[in-house]
């Protein structure tokens, strides 16, 4: 059990004790802010500790929101203030301070802070004093320090520190007034979603969510359960008979139902985790590149049998590019200064119009509206039929989301860091020929990083085209020995023009297309599919540095990068294996070179996801 330290003389009535404990502290006693940093002290450097003054009122919710969340080292709300292993130092500095000199002040020589470590175990210190909230003065404190205090949104959730009988006949009575549970529930469901989403899962999921946290299952297992749904879905689709499609679509929605809960549950309950930001952030993609085989293998049994594996692929990477498109424009303007655009001020007064904001949010084909569809489409319709609307609705919404993104570039006035611009040199994904190039053109006057990496993937796409055309089997090499020069020149100069976050999706369509085009070049049963198989894999590993980004661990390590040959080590292979190997020879290669690099990258994934170091974040998910 977890310890709480109660100080200050109690208030008839007051509920802070019996909640702290609902919560899971064990409840102490300290007489003064000198007594309380005794205790805090003596509380193994492992656990979480936390601030409480003894005369708050508030929502058991809001104490929830302000002393359990796993994801921030410190958080405060009124009259409280916690602190996880690694902030133990910051916090009980500051406590040190108090002690000496209620209204803050300098530490007496020779204190130290505790020793840091992780654990889920949770240790609250309840106190009161006669002049303010100990809590509060140290959550400003902290700020004075220049510590990162997370103060949660509580809405309309009552957290008081009353100070006199009257204030506090209030405060209990704006509690009262309040459905916590209610507001705890809404507060589950993402604030900002697509309309099939918003209207048709989450008003009955949320519910779902609640039923799971009261029977102690975790986002995790949701998330799992939510995947496996999935998987069982591609099966169906892959029987190739009408019930099977049928069965396929009502699953594949069901599976959706559990993604959204297992978000919901998280938020509801505040379980995040490593694991859970890892399994949430690539599942989605898993599941619905999952279902796309699952409908190619069906397509192959259905009637007279259809060959949709080149569709399949297609779908998958026009899917992917689209999000890298999304990721890429973030990244970039993450932390922009004088980041201003006419196209963005108008974009916000259409969201100010209510129903822009839903047309918005559908014609960009989210992954509810998109998950929707597709389930109708499988049990309705033919794979191929499936795959055509996919492609044309996918299509349409990587143009008019890139245009949008493209046309406030050229608008905005806006200077970008050397975070935006290290984030972009790592989506981009160069590998050893690339940064070789890089470094030995370094200190040359080089051209545009985009034109450069415009003009690299031009050149590899008309040698396909010749190749394919004329049957030029090695003209594809040279072309892809011109893309590796170019993707390395690209990459010299830091990306921080207007458009450079154009760079990486560039790349992503270059590789993956290339893996496309030279497999059905073949004509050989089992080529594309081992085209999907690398391709997937490839792109696992681009959703896996894209996460790592934005939990600011960093990219994966260089030596991954490399093992894997880099993109445009991977495109030149690939152009390689096609000129030197017959059909057959190709398919084998590639099915080699997929597994290996699944392999490879799902074991360096694993290894960092599950790891203490890795962020305690879930993800909330992206509309598309």
């Amino acid at each position: 059990m977890s310890t709480a330290i109660l100080t200050g003389q109690p208030v008839p009535g007051s509920s802070i004790e019996g909640d702290l404990r609902t919560l899971g502290f064990d409840v102490q006693a300290a007489s003064d802010a000198s007594d309380a940093d005794a205790l805090l002290v003596a509380v193994p450097a492992d656990q979480r500790v936390a601030v409480v003054d003894a005369r708050f009122v508030g929502h058991l919710h809001a104490l929830r929101l302000g002393l359990t969340d796993p994801r921030f080292d410190l958080a405060a709300i009124t009259g409280a203030v916690t602190a996880r292993p690694a902030a133990r130092a910051a916090l009980t500095r500051a406590l040190v301070r108090e002690a000496v000199t209620p209204a803050g002040g300098p530490a007496p020589a020779g204190t130290t802070a505790d020793a840091t470590a992780v654990t889920d175990v949770t240790t609250a210190t309840v106190t009161g004093t006669a002049s303010g909230s100990l809590a509060d003065r140290l959550a400003a404190a902290l700020d004075a320090d220049g510590a990162e205090v997370h103060r949660p949104e509580l809405g309309s959730l009552v957290a008081a520190v009353p100070s006199d009988p009257q204030s506090r006949n209030e405060a209990r009575q704006a509690v009262d007034a309040v459905d916590d549970e209610a507001v705890r529930l809404k507060s589950a469901v993402k604030s900002r979603d697509g309309f099939f989403t918003t209207h048709f899962i989450s008003p009955y999921s949320r519910y779902i969510a609640r039923w799971c946290a009261r029977r102690g299952l975790t986002p995790n297992q949701v998330t799992t359960a939510s995947l496996l749904t999935a998987l069982i879905a591609a099966g169906c689709a892959a029987t190739g008979t009408r019930p099977g499609f049928v069965a396929a679509g009502v699953l594949l929605i069901a599976s959706f139902v559990l993604d959204c809960t297992d978000g919901q549950l998280a938020r509801y309950s505040l379980q995040y985790s490593t694991l859970g930001a890892w399994l949430d952030a690539t599942f989605d993609r898993a599941k619905e590149y999952a279902y796309y085989a699952g409908l190619a293998l069906g397509a192959a049994r259905y009637g007279g049998g259809d060959d949709v594996w080149a569709l399949a692929l297609g779908a998958m990477v026009l899917q992917t590019c689209r999000h890298v498109v999304d990721f890429s424009f973030t990244e970039a303007n993450h932390d922009a200064t004088a980041n201003t655009s006419p196209t963005a001020a108008l974009s916000d007064r259409l969201d100010s119009v209510g129903w822009t904001v839903w047309v918005r949010r559908m014609i960009v084909l989210p992954i509810g509206e998109r998950w929707a569809m597709i389930a109708v489409l499988t049990a309705l319709t033919t794979p191929r039929v499936t795959f055509y609307v996919l492609l044309a609705g996918c299509a349409f919404a990587a143009t008019y989301t890139t245009a949008g993104r493209v046309l406030r570039s050229l608008t905005r006035k806006a200077r970008r860091t050397d975070r935006a611009a290290r984030a972009l040199a790592d989506l981009a994904d160069n590998g050893y020929l690339a940064q070789l190039v890089a470094r030995r053109t370094a200190g040359r006057r080089t051209l545009n990083p985009l034109l450069t990496a415009a003009a690299g993937v031009l050149v590899l796409a008309a040698s396909l085209v010749a190749g394919r055309v004329a049957g030029w089997t090695w003209v594809p090499v040279a072309g892809g020995l011109v893309y590796a020069v170019a993707s390395g020149h690209a990459l010299v100069r830091p990306l921080k023009g207007s458009l450079d976050w154009l760079v990486p999706p560039l790349f992503r369509a270059a590789e993956y297309l290339t893996v496309l085009v030279l497999a059905a070049g073949m004509k050989v049963n089992g080529a594309l599919p081992a085209a999907f198989g690398l391709v997937a894999a490839v792109a696992y590993h681009h959703y896996d540095t894209v996460y790592r980004i934005r939990g600011n661990a960093g990219a994966p390590p260089a030596g991954l990068v490399r093992a894997i040959g880099g993109q445009e080590g991977r495109t030149l292979l690939v152009t390689l294996l096609a000129a030197v190997l017959t059909g057959n020879g190709f398919t084998v290669a590639l099915t080699v070179l997929a597994v290996a690099t699944a392999l490879v990258v799902l074991a360096e994934s694993i290894r960092f996801w599950v790891s203490a170091g890795a962020p305690a974040v879930h993800d909330e998910g992206d509309p598309a």
